[in-house]
């Protein structure tokens, strides 16, 4: 198994695309949430490096030393949102890069490249099923909100958080 020293984020390339889709397929898979109403069902999924290939969006891979992807996540404007909150997106990890601090890690990265592109506020949708990552999102800080933000089309997430950057 990989350990943290050995793991690196880097951002995605065009050759990444079916990896990622891949990884966001299986795991979500993994948790039940597949059909209508989730992002295993964007059209960005088989396309992530062209979907995030803006000023205001970033994408990074999870990458073992011997170039395996092994997990992924992003920001991007939060669709139909204001123009200051961003949305942590399509953040999923094999079993084998989970619960080493690789979720704590990724977000940090991302929270500050938020900062950097002018987003104020982070928003993210889940369900209750992904456990670890609802543990994670509230030891960072993030709050639950009572309701969605934005118009992403995920209405089959039930769990919405957001967090002042």
């Amino acid at each position: 198994m990989p350990t943290e020293l050995t793991l690196r984020f880097r951002p995605i390339r065009p050759e990444d695309n079916a990896r990622v889709a891949h990884i966001i397929r299986t795991v979500m898979t993994e948790y039940g949430a597949v059909g209508e109403g989730y992002s295993i069902q964007d059209a960005e999924v088989d396309a992530m490096f062209e979907a995030y290939d803006h000023p205001r969006a970033y994408f990074l891979v999870l990458e073992t030393p011997g170039g395996e992807i092994i997990g992924c996540g992003g920001i991007a404007p939060l669709r139909g949102g204001d123009a200051d909150t961003c949305e942590l997106k399509k953040m999923y990890f094999f079993p084998e890069a989970r619960g080493q601090g690789m979720g704590r890690k990724l977000v940090a990265i991302l929270e500050a490249e938020a900062r950097g592109r002018g987003f104020r506020y982070m928003y993210l949708e889940t369900i209750a099923a992904m456990q670890e990552a609802n543990r994670l999102y509230k030891r960072l800080e993030f709050e639950p909100l009572p309701g969605p933000m934005g118009n992403t089309g995920h209405t089959s997430c039930g769990l919405f958080y957001g967090k002042l950057l």
